[in-house]
């Protein structure tokens, strides 16, 4: 079979080597497009990441496409209901350690906590002083987690750890969970009310589409801080930007935007906007989040240690070679 790989590393190619004897293999750096699609048209099996966006438009010049595999657990940038009509299998990465992106989670709520970009800054100009660094414990503050699955699970864990009292909510309570960590169940708006620090661990669904709005930042705490390691969907923008500059938030540690496939190409910008119709206001949005000193975002890297991508690696090439074997693995539906 012929099998294209995308979004991919010259140094993660050796994960998929032991293919080679008996497929042939294309691997691309960059994110699967209209422009690339037409050298691999003939592809029955294309590996993507989050920054490829499968559309029906993009998808139909794939005539022989059998299988598509992300390496990501989100699969919201492919159009499921597309591939189920073509009979297309997905196949995604379930977890890969989720430890990892809750260790990013607590990774910029310590930067934000303790004033490390405005420290470190400081200090690399030769400037040793305290003014306006104060920050706040963490020991005894309330941290209210949306989502207790494997990485909600794990940022509950981490909490603990830190003498922090935890609030958890999800539509699926854990209560193995809940008596291992000693979180405490509630509804959203009394987590919202509650907690000192929000943390967002769902993933990007209808359901959770803009679920941090208007009326939830209402109901937050009086400078609270909100850590986003899931989705740029799951919080309005423009909602964020107002409880930002309202006093609201005191802060916000954010791995994920709305429109960041857009925002990392930024010499496409223009071109993106007319061709693919994005909304000009969120990216506007999203850039001055960028530029906001009481913010803190990384470009979707909660993911990113070695050991993880190893683990994301191993898990594709088994779906990959379960598929061949016809017993596909991690299959998702529409």
């Amino acid at each position: 079979m012929k099998i294209a790989m995308f979004e991919i590393e010259p140094w993660e190619r050796k994960a998929f080597q032991s293919l080679e004897t008996d497929h042939e293999i294309v691997y691309h750096e960059g994110s699967l497009d209209e422009a690339a699609a037409e050298d691999v048209a003939d592809a029955e099996i294309i590996s993507v990441f989050i920054y490829s966006r499968l559309d029906q438009k993009l998808l139909g010049r794939f005539d022989r496409l059998k299988l598509i595999t992300t390496r990501s657990t989100g699969f919201d940038h492919i159009d499921l209901e597309h591939c189920a009509e073509r009979d297309i299998a997905v196949a995604n990465v379930p977890t890969y350690g989720g430890h990892v992106v809750a260790e990013h989670t607590f990774a910029l709520l310590l930067a934000i906590s303790h004033q490390l970009v405005a420290a470190v800054d400081r200090t690399r100009r030769g400037d040793f002083s305290l003014k306006g660094l104060s920050g706040f414990d963490l020991y005894g503050r309330t941290m209210g987690v949306v989502g207790t699955g494997d990485i909600g699970g794990n940022v509950a864990r981490i909490a603990r750890g830190f003498g922090m009292e935890v609030l958890g909510f999800d539509t699926k309570p854990r209560q193995e969970l809940a008596e291992e960590t000693g979180l405490t169940y509630v509804d959203l708006p009394e987590l919202l009310e509650r907690s000192d620090i929000v943390s967002l661990n769902v993933p990007a669904t209808t359901g959770t589409e803009k679920m941090i709005s208007h009326d939830e930042f209402a109901m937050m705490k009086e400078g609270a801080v909100l850590i986003n390691t899931a989705r740029g969907s799951v919080v309005d923008t423009e909602a964020l930007l107002m409880a930002l500059a309202g006093g609201r938030l005191t802060a916000a540690g954010l791995d994920v935007l709305p429109e960041e496939p857009t925002l990392r190409e930024e010499t496409e910008l223009l071109r993106s906007y007319f061709q693919e119709k994005h909304k000009l206001d969120i990216l506007l949005a999203d850039h001055l989040l960028l530029r906001m000193r009481n913010v803190i975002v990384t470009p979707h890297s909660a993911f990113n240690t070695r050991d993880a991508v190893q683990r994301i690696l191993e898990t594709t090439r088994g779906n990959i070679e379960g598929f061949l074997r016809g017993e596909p693995e991690n299959l998702v539906g529409a």
